[in-house]
Protein backbone atom coordinates (compact mmCIF):
# COMPACT_ATOMS: atom_id res chain seq x y z
CA UNK A 1 0.00 0.00 0.00
CA UNK A 2 1.72 3.37 -1.24
CA UNK A 3 0.13 6.67 0.38
CA UNK A 4 1.16 10.24 -0.44
CA UNK A 5 3.47 11.80 -3.33
CA UNK A 6 1.85 13.55 -5.84
CA UNK A 7 -2.05 13.16 -6.89
CA UNK A 8 -3.24 11.41 -10.07
CA UNK A 9 -5.61 11.98 -12.49
CA UNK A 10 -9.33 12.74 -11.51
CA UNK A 11 -11.67 13.02 -14.63
CA UNK A 12 -15.03 12.97 -14.45
CA UNK A 13 -17.92 16.04 -16.12
CA UNK A 14 -17.58 19.23 -13.91
CA UNK A 15 -16.20 22.40 -15.19
CA UNK A 16 -13.57 24.50 -13.86
CA UNK A 17 -13.58 25.45 -10.07
CA UNK A 18 -13.25 28.70 -10.82
CA UNK A 19 -14.67 30.30 -13.86
CA UNK A 20 -14.88 34.03 -14.17
CA UNK A 21 -14.46 35.89 -17.27
CA UNK A 22 -13.06 38.81 -15.13
CA UNK A 23 -11.02 39.12 -12.54
CA UNK A 24 -9.29 36.17 -13.10
CA UNK A 25 -5.55 34.93 -14.52
CA UNK A 26 -4.81 31.47 -15.31
CA UNK A 27 -1.12 30.94 -14.75
CA UNK A 28 1.11 28.01 -14.85
CA UNK A 29 2.14 28.43 -11.16
CA UNK A 30 1.61 29.86 -7.80
CA UNK A 31 5.10 31.49 -8.03
CA UNK A 32 4.06 32.73 -10.94
CA UNK A 33 0.99 34.09 -9.66
CA UNK A 34 2.85 36.01 -6.68
CA UNK A 35 4.51 37.92 -9.37
CA UNK A 36 1.66 39.00 -11.59
CA UNK A 37 -0.27 40.13 -9.00
CA UNK A 38 2.60 42.46 -7.56
CA UNK A 39 2.35 43.28 -11.02
CA UNK A 40 -0.97 44.31 -10.72
CA UNK A 41 -0.57 45.73 -7.59
CA UNK A 42 2.45 47.72 -9.25
CA UNK A 43 4.69 46.72 -6.44
CA UNK A 44 8.55 46.08 -6.69
CA UNK A 45 8.50 45.03 -2.61
CA UNK A 46 7.21 42.15 -0.91
CA UNK A 47 7.12 40.72 2.48
CA UNK A 48 6.86 37.28 2.52
CA UNK A 49 7.16 34.87 5.82
CA UNK A 50 10.17 32.94 6.37
CA UNK A 51 8.02 29.47 7.27
CA UNK A 52 7.43 29.30 3.12
CA UNK A 53 8.65 27.34 -0.01
CA UNK A 54 11.57 28.62 -1.18
CA UNK A 55 10.67 28.49 -4.86
CA UNK A 56 8.39 31.37 -4.11
CA UNK A 57 11.72 33.63 -2.98
CA UNK A 58 13.89 32.26 -5.97
CA UNK A 59 11.71 32.98 -8.88
CA UNK A 60 10.96 36.54 -7.09
CA UNK A 61 14.47 37.57 -7.36
CA UNK A 62 15.00 36.50 -10.57
CA UNK A 63 12.14 39.39 -11.58
CA UNK A 64 14.17 41.85 -9.44
CA UNK A 65 11.69 41.96 -6.47
CA UNK A 66 12.73 43.27 -2.90
CA UNK A 67 11.91 41.14 -0.52
CA UNK A 68 11.93 41.23 2.97
CA UNK A 69 10.86 38.29 5.08
CA UNK A 70 8.74 38.32 8.70
CA UNK A 71 7.86 35.69 11.54
CA UNK A 72 4.94 34.15 12.42
CA UNK A 73 3.76 33.27 15.97
CA UNK A 74 1.94 30.42 17.12
CA UNK A 75 -1.38 31.14 16.71
CA UNK A 76 0.41 32.10 12.64
CA UNK A 77 0.25 35.70 13.32
CA UNK A 78 1.95 37.40 10.74
CA UNK A 79 4.65 39.66 13.07
CA UNK A 80 4.89 42.76 11.22
CA UNK A 81 5.50 46.25 12.57
CA UNK A 82 5.45 48.33 9.94
CA UNK A 83 4.76 48.03 6.12
CA UNK A 84 4.81 50.99 3.48
CA UNK A 85 2.21 51.36 1.19
CA UNK A 86 4.48 50.93 -1.77
CA UNK A 87 4.79 47.14 -0.64
CA UNK A 88 3.04 44.50 -0.67
CA UNK A 89 2.19 41.47 2.26
CA UNK A 90 2.11 37.87 1.24
CA UNK A 91 -0.32 36.01 3.63
CA UNK A 92 -0.12 32.75 3.97
CA UNK A 93 -2.98 30.46 4.64
CA UNK A 94 -0.98 27.61 5.92
CA UNK A 95 -2.20 23.74 5.76
CA UNK A 96 -5.23 25.11 4.19
CA UNK A 97 -6.52 25.29 8.32
CA UNK A 98 -6.62 29.19 8.38
CA UNK A 99 -10.36 30.65 8.14
CA UNK A 100 -10.93 33.19 5.77
CA UNK A 101 -12.19 35.49 8.91
CA UNK A 102 -8.58 35.04 10.03
CA UNK A 103 -6.88 36.01 6.81
CA UNK A 104 -9.12 38.99 6.30
CA UNK A 105 -8.88 40.66 9.75
CA UNK A 106 -5.01 40.52 8.66
CA UNK A 107 -5.49 42.00 4.75
CA UNK A 108 -7.17 44.70 6.88
CA UNK A 109 -3.75 45.93 8.25
CA UNK A 110 -2.12 46.32 5.40
CA UNK A 111 -2.73 48.10 2.10
CA UNK A 112 -1.65 45.75 -0.56
CA UNK A 113 -1.93 42.29 0.24
CA UNK A 114 -1.61 39.02 -1.72
CA UNK A 115 -3.26 35.97 0.20
CA UNK A 116 -1.57 32.47 -0.90
CA UNK A 117 -4.13 29.41 -0.88
CA UNK A 118 -2.12 27.54 -2.49
CA UNK A 119 -2.98 25.01 0.76
CA UNK A 120 -6.20 26.32 0.73
CA UNK A 121 -7.93 25.72 -3.11
CA UNK A 122 -11.29 25.83 -1.99
CA UNK A 123 -11.53 28.86 0.35
CA UNK A 124 -13.15 31.58 -1.39
CA UNK A 125 -11.38 34.92 -2.64
CA UNK A 126 -10.72 37.91 0.11
CA UNK A 127 -12.47 40.94 -1.26
CA UNK A 128 -9.52 43.66 -1.66
CA UNK A 129 -7.03 41.02 -2.08
CA UNK A 130 -5.05 38.94 -4.29
CA UNK A 131 -5.99 35.59 -4.01
CA UNK A 132 -3.60 33.00 -5.50
CA UNK A 133 -4.35 29.23 -5.71
CA UNK A 134 -2.64 26.41 -7.04
CA UNK A 135 -4.22 23.41 -8.71
CA UNK A 136 -1.19 20.56 -8.62
CA UNK A 137 -1.44 21.04 -4.76
CA UNK A 138 -5.38 19.54 -5.29
CA UNK A 139 -5.58 17.57 -8.48
CA UNK A 140 -3.54 15.87 -10.89
CA UNK A 141 -2.63 18.28 -13.20
CA UNK A 142 0.88 19.13 -14.80
CA UNK A 143 0.60 23.30 -14.26
CA UNK A 144 -1.65 25.47 -13.49
CA UNK A 145 -2.61 28.43 -10.65
CA UNK A 146 -5.32 31.18 -10.39
CA UNK A 147 -5.31 34.49 -9.33
CA UNK A 148 -8.33 36.02 -8.48
CA UNK A 149 -8.45 39.92 -7.60
CA UNK A 150 -9.64 43.65 -9.13
CA UNK A 151 -8.15 43.15 -12.65
CA UNK A 152 -6.44 40.13 -12.65
CA UNK A 153 -6.83 39.40 -15.91
CA UNK A 154 -4.24 42.40 -16.69
CA UNK A 155 -0.95 41.82 -18.70
CA UNK A 156 -1.71 37.85 -19.38
CA UNK A 157 -2.21 38.88 -23.06
CA UNK A 158 1.91 39.32 -22.98
CA UNK A 159 2.56 35.73 -21.39
CA UNK A 160 2.89 33.10 -23.39
CA UNK A 161 0.48 29.48 -23.04
CA UNK A 162 2.67 26.66 -20.93
CA UNK A 163 2.87 23.42 -22.96
CA UNK A 164 2.91 20.58 -20.95
CA UNK A 165 1.84 16.85 -22.32
CA UNK A 166 5.57 16.41 -22.79
CA UNK A 167 6.40 16.26 -19.29
CA UNK A 168 3.31 14.88 -17.98
CA UNK A 169 3.44 11.41 -18.50
CA UNK A 170 3.51 10.71 -14.65
CA UNK A 171 -0.18 11.54 -14.44
CA UNK A 172 -0.56 8.03 -16.05
CA UNK A 173 2.44 5.98 -15.12
CA UNK A 174 0.96 6.28 -11.69
CA UNK A 175 -2.04 4.80 -12.33
CA UNK A 176 -0.25 1.18 -13.55
CA UNK A 177 3.19 1.28 -11.66
CA UNK A 178 2.48 3.76 -8.21
CA UNK A 179 4.23 6.79 -7.28
CA UNK A 180 7.67 5.62 -6.86
CA UNK A 181 7.94 3.90 -10.23
CA UNK A 182 6.88 7.04 -12.02
CA UNK A 183 8.63 9.71 -9.61
CA UNK A 184 11.52 10.43 -11.91
CA UNK A 185 9.22 11.25 -14.78
CA UNK A 186 6.67 13.21 -11.94
CA UNK A 187 10.64 15.34 -10.79
CA UNK A 188 10.75 15.68 -14.88
CA UNK A 189 7.93 17.72 -14.45
CA UNK A 190 9.11 20.10 -11.76
CA UNK A 191 12.01 20.51 -13.12
CA UNK A 192 10.20 22.14 -16.12
CA UNK A 193 8.00 24.45 -13.84
CA UNK A 194 11.06 25.39 -11.77
CA UNK A 195 13.27 26.50 -15.05
CA UNK A 196 9.81 28.02 -16.46
CA UNK A 197 9.29 32.04 -16.60
CA UNK A 198 5.27 33.35 -16.14
CA UNK A 199 3.12 31.48 -18.63
CA UNK A 200 -0.61 31.21 -18.93
CA UNK A 201 -1.71 28.03 -17.73
CA UNK A 202 -1.62 25.26 -20.55
CA UNK A 203 -4.75 24.02 -22.49
CA UNK A 204 -4.12 20.48 -20.92
CA UNK A 205 -4.31 21.79 -17.36
CA UNK A 206 -7.22 23.94 -18.36
CA UNK A 207 -8.83 21.09 -19.73
CA UNK A 208 -8.68 18.61 -16.85
CA UNK A 209 -9.89 21.12 -14.75
CA UNK A 210 -12.60 20.75 -16.56
CA UNK A 211 -13.39 17.21 -16.19
CA UNK A 212 -13.02 17.08 -12.23
CA UNK A 213 -15.79 16.13 -9.72
CA UNK A 214 -14.94 19.27 -6.92
CA UNK A 215 -17.40 18.71 -4.53
CA UNK A 216 -16.64 14.72 -4.16
CA UNK A 217 -12.66 15.80 -3.56
CA UNK A 218 -14.07 18.66 -1.05
CA UNK A 219 -16.57 16.33 0.46
CA UNK A 220 -13.61 13.58 1.12
CA UNK A 221 -10.85 15.75 2.21
CA UNK A 222 -12.89 17.17 4.71
CA UNK A 223 -14.05 13.90 5.80
CA UNK A 224 -10.56 12.70 6.26
CA UNK A 225 -9.09 15.96 7.50
CA UNK A 226 -11.95 15.49 10.49
CA UNK A 227 -11.18 11.30 10.75
CA UNK A 228 -7.29 12.67 11.29
CA UNK A 229 -8.53 15.51 14.19
CA UNK A 230 -10.11 12.77 16.36
CA UNK A 231 -7.49 10.41 15.34
CA UNK A 232 -4.43 12.65 16.70
CA UNK A 233 -5.88 14.65 19.17
CA UNK A 234 -3.63 13.00 21.94
CA UNK A 235 -0.73 13.43 19.83
CA UNK A 236 -0.42 16.65 17.98
CA UNK A 237 1.48 19.07 19.35
CA UNK A 238 -0.70 21.99 17.20
CA UNK A 239 -4.23 21.70 17.31
CA UNK A 240 -5.34 22.36 13.85
CA UNK A 241 -8.87 21.99 14.00
CA UNK A 242 -8.83 25.21 16.61
CA UNK A 243 -8.12 27.49 12.96
CA UNK A 244 -10.94 26.33 10.42
CA UNK A 245 -14.25 26.77 9.99
CA UNK A 246 -17.13 25.53 7.91
CA UNK A 247 -15.65 26.97 4.39
CA UNK A 248 -11.94 25.33 4.87
CA UNK A 249 -10.95 22.76 3.20
CA UNK A 250 -7.02 21.67 3.78
CA UNK A 251 -4.48 20.21 1.61
CA UNK A 252 -3.08 18.15 4.19
CA UNK A 253 -3.54 17.27 8.43
CA UNK A 254 -0.20 19.03 9.79
CA UNK A 255 1.25 17.08 12.61
CA UNK A 256 3.67 17.94 15.18
CA UNK A 257 5.27 15.17 17.03
CA UNK A 258 9.09 15.45 18.23
CA UNK A 259 10.29 13.02 16.39
CA UNK A 260 12.70 13.83 13.47
CA UNK A 261 13.41 10.12 12.48
CA UNK A 262 9.64 9.54 11.93
CA UNK A 263 9.46 10.71 8.27
CA UNK A 264 11.86 8.18 7.88
CA UNK A 265 10.28 5.35 9.17
CA UNK A 266 7.09 6.22 7.87
CA UNK A 267 8.86 6.26 3.87
CA UNK A 268 10.32 2.35 4.71
CA UNK A 269 6.74 1.74 5.25
CA UNK A 270 5.53 3.19 1.50
CA UNK A 271 3.83 6.10 3.83
CA UNK A 272 5.39 9.18 1.80
CA UNK A 273 5.03 12.87 3.79
CA UNK A 274 8.33 14.18 3.35
CA UNK A 275 9.20 17.77 5.32
CA UNK A 276 8.36 20.93 4.81
CA UNK A 277 10.75 23.84 3.55
CA UNK A 278 14.39 22.51 5.23
CA UNK A 279 15.68 25.62 4.02
CA UNK A 280 14.21 27.93 6.66
CA UNK A 281 16.58 26.17 9.16
CA UNK A 282 19.38 28.35 7.72
CA UNK A 283 17.41 31.64 7.97
CA UNK A 284 15.88 31.58 11.35
CA UNK A 285 16.97 30.73 14.89
CA UNK A 286 16.68 27.38 16.24
CA UNK A 287 14.29 28.15 18.96
CA UNK A 288 11.56 30.17 16.80
CA UNK A 289 8.26 28.44 15.85
CA UNK A 290 9.26 28.29 12.10
CA UNK A 291 12.64 25.84 13.21
CA UNK A 292 10.07 23.75 15.15
CA UNK A 293 7.24 23.43 12.47
CA UNK A 294 10.26 23.09 9.61
CA UNK A 295 11.80 19.73 12.25
CA UNK A 296 8.63 18.63 13.43
CA UNK A 297 5.68 19.05 11.23
CA UNK A 298 4.33 15.96 9.33
CA UNK A 299 1.92 17.00 6.02
CA UNK A 300 -0.21 14.04 6.20
CA UNK A 301 -2.33 13.19 3.19
CA UNK A 302 -5.99 13.94 3.45
CA UNK A 303 -6.93 13.93 0.03
CA UNK A 304 -9.64 12.26 -2.40
CA UNK A 305 -7.45 9.24 -3.29
CA UNK A 306 -8.12 7.56 0.38
CA UNK A 307 -11.08 6.95 2.81
CA UNK A 308 -11.24 5.72 6.25
CA UNK A 309 -9.34 2.53 5.85
CA UNK A 310 -5.99 4.53 4.43
CA UNK A 311 -6.30 7.10 7.52
CA UNK A 312 -6.82 4.31 10.01
CA UNK A 313 -4.01 2.79 8.48
CA UNK A 314 -1.52 6.16 8.73
CA UNK A 315 -2.38 6.68 12.38
CA UNK A 316 -1.54 3.04 13.37
CA UNK A 317 2.00 2.68 11.52
CA UNK A 318 2.92 6.29 13.23
CA UNK A 319 1.41 4.59 16.77
CA UNK A 320 3.56 1.71 16.34
CA UNK A 321 6.29 4.21 14.88
CA UNK A 322 6.36 6.32 18.02
CA UNK A 323 5.93 3.34 20.40
CA UNK A 324 8.85 1.57 18.77
CA UNK A 325 11.18 5.36 19.05
CA UNK A 326 10.28 4.70 22.67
Amino acid sequence: MEIGSFLELDLSISGEWYSEEKNIARLNSARAGIFHALRVLNCSTIYIPFYLCPSVATFLKKKNVHIQQYYISTEFDPILDHVGDDAAVLLVNYFGILANDFLAGWSRKFKHVIIDNCPAFFNPPIEGCYNVYSTRKFFGVPDGCYVIGKDAEKYTDEYNTDYSSDTSLFLLKRHEVGSSASYNERMLNEERIDNSDILNMSLLTRKLLSAIDYQRIKTLRILNFRRSCELYQGINLIQPEAFINAESIPMVYPLVVEEKHLVDQLREKQIYTGRWWNNVLRQVDANTFEAWLSNYMLPLPIDQRYGEMEIKHIHATIKDCLLSNY
